[in-house]
């Protein structure tokens, strides 16, 4: 449930803060008849995303379990891979993205209310496709539904409440930071989701070493005790793991959280706020 409640926090605040600045944008500009075709493409998003959730869940269950098993493992890589790229991407456009978004309106604005409709749709619906994705693979690692749905929509009300408040002036965020600690602690739910697409690929025995282990503390953590909940849920985390499972999991964490922490080159510019100039 954590680890998907920061999956909806991190890439709700994304698509919240898209949003905001397109809106506030167009409010400073004095171009408010523009807003409810932003609105639209962002509920056609939206609604695109919620479909690729709800059509995965359901081509899923027609499968053969060997299927089921390649299919999610495969899934489980390409949304780390998604979600990887998008913590270095984010961490890096930070700092220019308010005035990226704002040309692409004002050049969408020119072609017409089409052009609107699509550029605020393909803006939020990178990371809407994103989400659907990385919740759909993390849900299936945690073997549950419920509480990872709950745990993503309380995370996609958070990011919608600073949003707003920043927006409105009310709270003041540093978005680096924010971007940092939370793609930081992504990296290590992303290798719990990657560690598990691999267990599926060996379940479905397209990768050896199902019955290698290297180690088992399922007495110690049993997967049902709260703690070993906790663990699964943030980390994906399984008592009883493959030495392959192992070996992914160590070399993700130890080649991407060092990339990722590494300074970055000093600007003289500074994150752009959603209401700013």
């Amino acid at each position: 449930m954590l680890g998907n409640f920061l999956i909806g926090l991190r890439e709700g605040l994304e698509a919240a803060l898209v949003v905001s600045i397109l809106i506030a944008f167009l409010v400073r500009t004095d171009r408010r008849s523009v807003l409810p075709k932003v609105w639209l493409g962002v509920g056609i998003a939206v609604a695109v995303s919620a479909a690729v959730t709800v059509g995965l869940a359901l081509a899923q269950q027609q499968l053969t379990f060997e299927a089921q098993e390649a299919l999610g493992g495969a899934l489980s890589i390409i949304a780390v891979g998604f979600v990887t790229w998008m913590i270095f991407w984010m961490r890096r456009a930070a700092r220019s993205i308010s005035a990226e978004l704002r040309g692409r309106m004002e050049d969408a604005i020119q072609l017409g209310s089409t052009a609107v409709v699509v550029m605020s749709a393909l803006a939020v619906g990178r990371e809407g496709l994103e989400t659907a994705l990385f919740f759909f693979t993390a849900a299936q690692a945690a073997g549950r539904t419920t509480e990872p749905l709950i745990g993503f929509l309380l995370g996609i009300a958070v990011a919608v409440a600073l949003a707003w408040l920043i927006y409105r002036g009310a709270v003041s965020l540093d978005l680096g930071r924010f971007f940092t600690v939370t793609g930081a602690l992504l990296i290590f739910v992303a290798a719990g989701v990657l560690a598990y697409g691999v267990h599926d690929l060996q379940e479905a025995a397209i990768l050896p070493g199902l019955n290698t282990l290297a180690f088992d503390v399922s007495a110690a953590v049993p997967p049902d005790s709260w703690y070993g909940t906790l663990l699964k849920g943030v980390f994906n985390f399984s008592p009883r793991t493959t030495v392959l499972e192992a070996v992914v999991w160590v070399a993700y964490v130890g080649v991407v959280l060092p990339l990722f922490l590494r300074p970055q080159h000093a600007r003289s510019t500074s994150p752009t706020a959603p209401g700013s100039r």
